[in-house]
């Protein structure tokens, strides 16, 4: 398939949606920005454009899409989410919240491994586009890949939207196992641990487990999990240095979006009752219910059990 050149609107001009910006610029394509706080309306900035990129915080997915519903798009016209989220009052995905506004286009999910400071350095990195609509998720394919950013396709949206999304509750985990200097025998086995919890809650809401073995489920993970590029990272950190919750988001640049994707994660796992231990304990330690020794003390101490019988049917 040759996309010839096309034109791109971002919805979001932080750090995310810039870097996916300068992936269509660099390929040729017209690439217009647009923000709440801009000048530009929303209208003028979505005209004749045949794909729509979201990269808003998940917050400002719900209103962003009540502005464009409100205009005249037509019906093949490609929404692509690349927001990692839970929305905390109806508990949907971005890209469950788009097909509800928009039924009749294609919706796609971007997720994967992306750190956006090191896409806008340039260096290598791999994504994975994911729809029912195969042929939209295709388009996106052509028009983001280059020789520095791999794009994959599969049909689990909902698989490589809640890996990019899970993961980040994981990293806040991860960012306390480092910042208490627990070694990398402790780390290795959280991330063990933490990818049956992500696929156990992901195939309750109807993902497919195998999803999870992929750059939006284990490789985002690995990402997230090991590097202080990641603000959820850090705030697992800052924790485990006893800060204080609002100081450390204070000195973040951006949206920890993994504080708001545990507290709706607690919800849907009280509700559906899915046992999420790790999960858990960093609720409750966001919460300053505990402290993180207490914490990672909590997770030494669970019942022991076979391995595997996590992934069993």
């Amino acid at each position: 398939m040759n996309i010839p050149s096309s034109i791109v609107t971002i919805l979001g001009t932080g750090v995310w949606g810039s870097a996916l910006g300068s992936i269509a610029l660099n390929n040729q394509h017209q690439v217009r920005f647009w923000s709440h706080r801009g000048k530009k309306t929303l209208e003028s900035l979505v005209k004749d454009a045949p794909i729509i990129i979201s990269a808003v915080s998940m917050k400002g997915v719900i209103p962003t899409s009540e502005k464009l519903r409100s205009l005249d798009i037509p019906q093949d016209l490609i929404l692509v989410t690349a927001t990692k989220g839970l929305d905390a009052e109806t508990t949907r995905t971005p890209s469950q919240i788009w097909q509800t506004a928009f039924p009749d286009n294609p919706v796609v999910v971007l997720s994967g491994p992306n750190l956006s400071q090191e896409i806008v350095q340039g260096l290598p990195a791999a994504t994975v586009v994911a729809s029912h609509d195969l042929t939209a998720a295709k388009v996106v394919q052509e028009i983001l890949a280059s020789d520095t950013f791999r794009v994959y396709v599969n049909e689990d949206p909902i698989g490589t939207e809640l890996g990019g999304t899970l993961k980040n509750v994981i990293a806040i985990a991860s960012g306390v196992c480092d910042g208490m200097k627990l070694g990398t025998n402790a780390k290795a086995a959280l991330l063990t641990r933490a990818l049956p919890e992500m696929i156990r809650i992901g195939t309750h809401l109807g993902a497919s487990g195998e999803t999870f073995f992929g750059l939006s489920g284990l490789g985002d993970l690995i990402a997230t999990c090991d590097s202080s590029l990641s603000r959820n990272y850090r705030v697992g950190y800052g924790l485990a240095q006893h800060k204080n919750l609002e100081q450390i988001l204070n000195d973040l640049e951006g949206t920890a979006e993994g504080i708001n994707t545990t507290n709706v994660l607690i919800k849907i796992a009280d509700l559906e009752e899915i046992a999420v231990p790790i999960a858990r304990q960093v609720h409750r330690l966001l919460r300053g219910k505990i402290s993180p020794e207490e914490a990672i003390q909590a997770l030494m101490e669970r019942d022991l059990k076979p391995e595997f019988c996590d992934l069993e049917p």
